[in-house]
């Protein structure tokens, strides 16, 4: 169910904006190009932009549909070379090796996902100095598919505490939840609040 959800979320359109998220390129924009994984690729804009940059880049999605027009668009940049696009559910699996970055950019869904455990596997699949960086939604856009009045949204510290990583081997470099002007896949514009958690691992 949850993978024909996203297949139809991703097959919907013909086209995806594919800029990549301005957080990631503020993150990733200074350090030296590695390997990287992105974690519910999308579209690919992340994906390609990192490729762009010299990074190899493990793309990672449920749906089909996402993986093959990243790897797709990988192609079309020509980048494919520096990106290996794979279909995970992530609950169940995760990509192989190990990576200076991982970026999770609104790993959200309305489907049951032990998240916590996702973001900590990501947290022990980095290399040391590596950086785990998790942008969530804050607020709800006038264009999100979860319309909840109700909903709570994880801050960056309750993140960092479900995670439970030792602080001798994990650091917090950020966690803050900065506002900014969004604009959604029919042009329309809004403010919204990003949820902002940026971890090093510091040791073996």
């Amino acid at each position: 169910m949850e993978t024909a959800f996203w297949d139809q979320h991703y097959g919907t359109r013909r086209t995806w904006d594919t800029h990549a998220n301005p957080l990631l390129v503020e993150t990733a924009g200074p350090l030296p190009p590695g390997a990287a994984a992105d974690l519910g690729c999308g579209a690919g804009g992340d994906t390609v932009w990192l490729a762009r940059h010299g990074w190899q880049v493990t793309a990672v999605d449920i749906s089909g549909v996402a993986v093959e027009r990243v790897r797709a668009r990988a192609r079309d940049a020509g980048v494919d070379g520096r990106v290996v696009a794979e279909q995970h559910d992530l609950a169940a699996t995760f990509p192989a090796g190990t990576f200076d970055l991982v970026s999770a950019q609104y790993l959200q869904t309305p489907f049951p996902l032990p998240r916590s455990r996702v973001l900590r596997t990501a947290a022990l699949a980095l290399c040391p100095g590596g950086l785990l960086l998790v942008v969530d939604h804050g607020s709800t856009a006038p264009w999100s598919w979860n319309q909840d009045p109700d909903i709570h949204f994880p801050t960056p510290h309750e993140i960092a505490a479900e995670l439970d990583l030792d602080p001798s081997r994990w650091r917090i470099l950020r966690a803050d939840m900065p506002r900014r002007e969004a604009t959604g896949p029919s042009g329309e514009t809004a403010t919204v609040t990003d949820n902002v958690l940026l971890i090093q691992r510091t040791g073996e």
